[in-house]
């Protein structure tokens, strides 16, 4: 049971609280009418999302966060987050007033951060850098043929016991001030590649499809199989949750819509009441034919129960647009900074959401050039002049130890979207 000092209490409540005001902001009410106009293929700004990620570190350091216990401290750093975010960055995203709880459970993961936490029946063994948030080397499991029948399809196991009191203390503590939710997001992927990546080895993987073609189509048919029985499992369960709202979805992006959920939606979420998400960046060298060969086609099914879906994150596209846009219910698609820009607009002209990523090197350079990044962001807001556009800056893993480089960014951007929607 987490003990909470009186002083640990009233820091937490205050975080809330601030919170809580942010959220209050009539500008959220805004910003979201604009997120669903958006995500509905309707004119609007080309919106803005700014997401740190591994730069939180230098935004927030971890020496000034106060709680000690893994769970407070999450939360505090969760409240933390949103209120760096609405005092700094000069973005679309909607700040809230809902805290979700997820259950504790146990499932499969695309990237296992343990040895014995993948879910697909076999140890994936990591050996990581000495060099703080460095790169790491794994043993895949997978080495011969046969190897592939020790394989299992992945299991959801909750304890709903730890999940109940995790949920009581969450309303207790802050139940006055904030919603406290319970919900988890399952995954991050649906992605075949990011799995098979794991257990075969990301160079094995090409040499593969080359000279065990037959092998590797059984292999990928294995995972996707494998997607759709935890998907099944989980509907099953009643554990999925509506992501049709201020919910992180894709690579970089909210799921705003009025589309979801289905028709016929009664209360049980199902996967066609919610987005779905898949990508490819383990096979970004293979060629348009064989990405859809050997898992473009074995993902269709995956795409097909969701009501709207995003595909993509940091490959390049540009060449296989043909083939991504045979994925049913696709709304979003990556367009990653090293996607050629004009080719994505001819491609996903205002039929798609052009989810661009800006280079995250210019937040990580020497020196931060402002009136580079204003002309970058301005060319190619008038390369995909005709598209729906938003701005997702992503993978920014350090700014050099100059937080103030994301609030510049972001207005800089802010700008240059304004411009872009009063010029037409």
């Amino acid at each position: 049971m987490v003990k909470i000092l009186p002083e640990e209490r009233a820091y937490l409540r205050d975080l809330a609280k601030r919170v809580a005001e942010i959220a209050a902001d009539p500008i959220q009410e805004e910003r979201r009418k604009m997120w669903y106009a958006h995500n509905a293929l309707k004119r609007t700004k080309p919106l803005i999302f700014c997401s740190p990620e591994g730069a939180w570190l230098e935004l927030i350091p971890e020496k000034t966060l106060r709680m000690q216990d893994p769970l407070l401290r999450d939360w505090e750093m969760t409240l933390r987050m949103r209120i760096y975010a609405w005092e700094h960055f000069h973005d679309d995203q909607v700040i809230d007033d809902v805290l979700e709880v997820p259950h504790d459970c146990t499932s499969a993961m695309e990237i296992a951060p343990s040895n014995k936490d993948f879910g697909w029946g076999l140890e994936v063994k990591k050996i990581h850098s000495t060099t703080e948030r460095g790169s790491y080397i794994w043993d895949p499991p997978v080495k011969k043929l046969s190897d592939l029948d020790k394989l299992h399809y992945p299991e959801v196991h909750i304890n709903y016991e730890a999940s109940q009191r995790r949920l009581e203390l969450a309303q207790e503590l802050f139940g006055d001030i904030l919603r406290v939710v319970q919900r988890t997001s399952f995954w991050w992927s649906l992605g075949i590649m990011i799995v098979w990546a794991q257990l075969r080895g990301l160079e094995q993987i090409m040499l593969d499809m080359v000279l065990e073609p037959e092998w590797t189509h059984r292999a990928v048919k294995f995972i996707a199989d494998g997607r759709m029985h935890f998907l099944d499992s989980l509907e099953r369960q009643g554990l999925l949750s509506l992501n049709n709202g201020n919910h992180y979805i894709g690579s970089g992006s909210f799921g705003f819509s009025d589309e979801l959920p289905a028709p016929d939606f009664t209360g049980h979420v199902r996967t066609k009441d919610m987005w779905g998400f898949t990508e490819g960046q383990e096979i970004t060298g293979v060629s348009p034919q064989m990405h859809w060969e050997f898992a473009l086609q074995y993902e269709v099914p995956i795409h097909e129960r969701f009501g709207l879906t995003y595909y993509g994150c940091c490959e390049p596209l540009d060449k296989k647009f043909d083939y991504v846009k045979r994925l049913p219910h696709l709304r979003k698609v990556s367009v990653s900074p090293w996607c050629d820009r004009a080719v994505a607009a001819e491609a996903l002209e205002d039929k798609y959401i052009y989810c661009w990523k800006p280079h995250p090197a210019h937040l990580a350079a020497v020196q931060f050039d402002g009136e580079y990044v204003r002309q970058y962001i301005r060319e190619t807001l008038e390369i995909a002049r005709g598209c729906i556009v938003e701005m997702a800056l992503k993978d920014t893993h350090t700014c050099n130890n100059e937080p103030q480089r994301f609030d510049e960014w972001t207005r800089i951007a802010q700008e240059e979207a304004q411009r872009a929607a009063d010029r037409g």
